[in-house]
């Protein structure tokens, strides 16, 4: 059974179901770091990216995000002239109704009856202006930076604005 699209999960329907030791089988969050870059220096620039609208964004989504950002950065900025960090977490357990498909399904398939879905994956449920990810670099670099996070931009399902801070040390 092939996946279905993001653009089903994208909206806020329904409670929230997080609690993972009450559901068998949820998977891991596919996105495996949320600190990337020089952890150690302190940076005098914040670039942020956040939400314009509220949302849930699926792990797969945070996780290509991540990778199209840090990859842009690295290549530009080098390794040790930003640090990048992804500021939320994909709580929200996913479920799907897995409908039974092809020749004899009718006599298979119960439809909608008890259709509470199996666990399929998490998301991260998203408010309007929330900050999701966040590139420390310096003065020269924000271009990059910017650059990085426009790219990021175009992974995730809700549209995104980037903000630009000096930071008080």
């Amino acid at each position: 059974m092939s996946r279905k699209p993001a653009r089903m999960y994208r909206d806020i329907r329904g409670r929230v179901t997080t609690r993972k030791e009450y559901i068998g089988g949820v998977p891991n969050p596919r996105i495996s770091q949320f600190d990337l870059g020089n952890l150690t220096a302190e940076f005098p620039v914040e670039v942020t990216l956040f939400a314009k609208e509220k949302c849930n964004i699926l792990h797969r989504a945070l996780e290509a995000a991540r990778i199209a950002a840090n990859r842009y950065i690295v290549s530009k900025a080098g390794k040790s002239n930003y640090r990048m960090k992804i500021r939320v977490y994909p709580h929200v357990v996913v479920r799907e109704n897995k409908q039974a498909t092809g020749a004899g399904a009718d006599r298979v398939s119960q439809g909608m009856r008890k259709a509470y879905g199996k666990p399929v994956g998490t998301a991260a449920r998203v408010k309007e202006g929330q900050k999701l990810i966040t590139i420390w670099t310096t003065p020269e670099n924000v271009q990059f930076a910017k650059e990085a996070l426009r790219r990021a931009n175009a992974k995730l399902p809700t549209p995104c604005g980037i903000e630009i801070k000096e930071v008080s040390s």
